[in-house]
């Protein structure tokens, strides 16, 4: 089996070879990721050509992150804010005890 896409670390493009010798899978021109991420869960396939494979086999950067802070007496999502209350966020500063 062939998949083709493009590497997330480097955007080269990546065709990952799946095949089957003496009973073991043989894995070649890179890695292939299938997470399952999110509330409902969304699958999405993220490719590493085998230069970024062997330099990090750790697959890193592929969730946003959300952030959800406290506006106007409850926890909402900071991207669901509007922009003033934004700004008013970014202004914001860590009150250390």
């Amino acid at each position: 089996m062939t998949f083709n896409g493009f590497c997330h670390d480097c955007d080269a493009p990546v065709e990952v070879l799946c095949s089957v010798n003496k009973g073991e899978i043989v894995i070649s021109g890179g890695a292939m990721y299938n997470p399952i991420m999110g509330t409902p869960p969304i699958e999405h396939t993220f490719f590493k050509c085998d230069a970024c494979f062997k330099n990090d086999k750790t697959l890193r950067n592929f969730v946003p992150c959300e952030i959800f802070s406290r506006v106007v007496g409850y926890l909402r999502p900071v991207e669901q804010w509007n922009i003033g209350k934004k700004e008013e966020f970014k202004q914001r500063k860590e009150y250390v005890v």
